[in-house]
């Protein structure tokens, strides 16, 4: 028996999402994400021996204090652009994307360290609706994290392919 007052999103798989559709991505939007997050030294550890980076400058107190001239490890910068990218999921793709497309586009003007508290900021660059799929778009985003001095430590742009809103935006 089907109860003709049941949702989408009251159905027992459904899942919510927190993103916002593609017609919610105009290009200049500014996202200000709300989670912060200070990078410990556990977390860059287990980043960079996971991904079997052994790069000394991560992992070697000794060496990056005395051969390098920053005098401590940096945060891998794959782990800095994992998380500015990871922040922004909830209030930009959460359940409302498809797929990533690429990045045409990441930089990192200043390193990260241990201790350093990632803020994140999301603008859209651009967003067209897909020729070839109807109910999608692709929006190019670009990511930018900062350092809790402010300053620009990670810029990533990506594409992704969007969901449109299935009730028309309203």
């Amino acid at each position: 028996m089907t109860d003709d007052n049941t949702n989408e999103a009251t159905k027992p798989n459904a899942r919510p999402h927190g993103g916002r559709w593609f017609e919610q991505l105009t290009p200049g939007l500014v996202i200000h994400h709300a989670i912060r997050r200070t990078i410990t030294e556990a977390d860059n550890v287990l980043f960079t021996s996971m991904t079997m980076n052994p790069a000394w400058l991560h992992l070697d107190f000794d060496y990056a204090a005395n051969e390098t001239e920053f005098g401590r490890p940096l945060v891998n910068s794959m782990l800095t652009v994992a998380m500015v990218v990871g922040i922004s999921v909830h209030e930009t793709t959460l359940g409302t994307t498809i797929a990533n497309l690429g990045f045409s586009e990441m930089t990192f003007p200043a390193p990260m360290f241990h201790g350093d508290t990632l803020r994140v900021e999301t603008e859209v660059m651009e967003a067209r609706a897909s020729s070839s799929r109807p109910n999608q778009g692709i929006v190019v985003f670009e990511h930018r994290g900062y350092n809790q001095h402010d300053v620009l430590c990670c810029k990533a742009v990506r594409s992704a392919l969007m969901l449109r809103d299935p009730d028309g935006g309203t």
